[in-house]
C-alpha cells in the first residue's frame, strides 16, 4: 500500500511520522486523505471473489484504506510483523479471544486488568463457551507456572496493570508460556510502545487501546492487535470480517494523525507522572502511591528492564480519608477533570470506592478507596499547585 518504505533502523520518532503516510497520488497532498468510501470498485470479473476475505479493497468491513496506512505505521513502531485495527481496544481484546479460543480450552489471565477483560474471560467466555480460565498475579512467575495446565492456549497479561499498576515480567512469561506451546498476548495501553515494546520482550501479541495514548486527543475509538501475520489472519477474518469490528475511516484517519506525536508527548507524560508521583508520596495525608518509576513500587526493578524510556502517566493513590472525602478531594479540583479514560492531553482522574467488585483481586492498601490519574499535558508545576491545593 505504501509506495515508499521504511525500515526499523529508522529512530522511533521518524517512524512515528513518515510510516504509512505517502503522496496522494490523485492531488499531490503530501497527507493521505480520509477516504469515507464504504465500497471498492470491484474487478472485471468478480465471480471469484471470496466476498468474506480480510485483507482486499472491497468493502470497508473487509477492510479500507485508511485502516491499512493505520496498520502500517504501528506494526512499526511495536516491531511487530504485522497489525490489525479494530475499533475499540475491547473490540481488539474479544476479537483476539473469540478467534483463538474454542471449547475445552483454558486461559490465564492477569489479576488486575481492565475491567472488559475481566468481563470477557470470568464470566462471558467462561459461561457461553465453556471456556475454563484461572485469574493469577502475573507479577509473580511462580504463579503463572502453577496455573498452567496440559488445555491452556492463552495466557494474557496487562503491564502495567489498570487500575493497580502492577508490573509482569514480560520474558519470563513467554519463556514459560512457550516452554509449554502456549501464546502469550500483552496489553500495552497503560505503557504505548514508546516505553515498552510487548514483541521484542517474546509475546505473540501486543495489545493497544488506540483510544488512549496512541491517539493521545481524547476524540477517537480504536484498538490493535500486533504480532505475526500467520497468527493474525484468523483474527482478521473473524473478529473484523465476520464479526464486523471494524474501525471507520475517520477513526483510523485521527488516530493517524494523533500518533505522529506520540514520543514528544510520552515524554511529557513521562516526566510529569514521575514528579508528581514523588510529590504525592512526600505527602502526610498520601495514604500510597502506586506509580512502577517510584523506588517504593513492588516491581520497580522488572519495570526498570522491559520499560524505557519512561513509566507513563498513569498512576494509583490513597488518601488517609473516608469515603467522602475522596469525592470532595475530587470536587477542589480545578485543572484535573473527573472522568474515565487515560492517556488524554488533559489529565483525568476517577475515584474508585470500597464496593469495586475486583477489589479482593488488589493489593489491601487499594481496599479503602483509591484514585486513577491520567497525567496530562498541561505544566507539571500548575498540576501540582491543583492537587496541593485540593489536598
Amino acid at each position: 500500500m505504501t509506495k515508499r518504505q521504511y525500515g526499523n533502523d529508522l529512530g522511533f520518532n521518524t517512524r512515528a511520522v513518515h510510516v504509512g503516510n505517502d503522496v496522494d497520488d490523485e492531488t499531490g497532498a503530501i497527507r493521505r486523505p480520509i477516504t469515507m468510501a464504504n465500497s471498492y470498485q470491484l474487478p472485471y470479473d468478480p465471480s471469484e471473489l471470496n466476498w468474506s476475505s480480510a485483507g482486499g479493497m472491497l468493502y470497508t468491513r473487509n477492510g479500507g484504506c485508511n485502516q491499512y496506512y493505520l496498520q502500517q505505521k504501528l506494526a512499526s513502531l511495536e516491531g511487530g510483523e504485522d497489525c490489525i485495527v479494530l475499533a475499540s481496544g475491547v473490540a481488539a481484546l474479544s476479537g483476539l479471544f473469540f478467534s483463538l479460543l474454542k471449547t475445552g480450552d483454558h486461559v490465564i489471565f492477569s489479576s488486575v486488568t481492565y475491567i472488559a477483560v475481566y468481563r470477557l474471560l470470568n464470566e462471558l467466555f467462561k459461561n457461553k463457551f465453556n471456556i475454563e480460565t484461572t485469574i493469577a498475579d502475573t507479577s509473580d512467575i511462580n504463579a503463572v507456572r502453577a496455573a498452567i495446565r496440559p488445555e491452556t492456549k492463552l495466557i494474557h497479561l496487562e503491564t502495567p496493570g489498570n487500575p493497580t499498576l502492577a508490573v509482569s515480567d514480560i520474558r519470563a512469561i513467554a519463556a514459560a508460556a512457550h516452554s509449554n506451546n502456549i501464546l502469550l498476548s500483552v496489553d500495552n495501553t497503560l505503557a504505548s510502545p514508546y516505553n515498552q515494546r510487548p514483541i521484542e520482550l517474546g509475546a505473540d501479541f501486543c495489545v493497544e487501546s488506540l483510544t488512549k495514548y496512541i491517539n493521545g486527543h481524547g476524540d477517537a475509538m480504536g484498538g490493535a492487535i500486533i504480532g505475526a501475520t500467520e497468527l493474525l489472519d484468523p483474527i482478521r477474518s473473524q473478529a473484523q470480517v465476520n464479526l464486523g469490528g471494524t474501525i471507520s475511516p475517520f477513526n483510523a484517519w485521527l488516530i493517524m494523525r494523533g500518533v505522529v506525536t506520540l514520543p514528544f508527548r510520552m515524554r511529557q507524560h513521562n516526566e510529569s507522572a514521575m514528579r508528581i508521583a514523588e510529590f504525592l508520596a512526600a505527602q502526610d495525608c498520601v495514604r500510597f502511591v502506586a506509580y512502577p518509576g517510584l523506588r517504593q513500587h513492588r516491581q520497580h526493578d522488572i519495570a526498570v528492564a522491559q520499560m524505557s524510556p519512561g513509566f507513563g502517566g498513569v498512576m494509583s493513590f490513597g488518601l488517609n480519608a473516608d469515603h467522602e472525602t475522596h469525592n470532595r478531594f475530587i470536587d477542589k479540583l480545578r485543572i484535573i477533570t473527573s472522568a474515565v479514560s487515560l492517556g488524554h492531553d488533559e489529565s483525568l482522574i476517577v475515584f474508585i470506592g470500597e464496593n469495586d467488585e475486583r477489589q479482593y483481586l488488589y493489593p489491601k492498601e487499594f481496599h479503602n478507596g483509591f484514585f486513577r490519574f491520567s497525567v496530562g499535558l498541561e505544566d507539571t508545576g500548575d498540576l501540582i499547585k491543583d492537587l496541593q491545593q485540593a489536598i
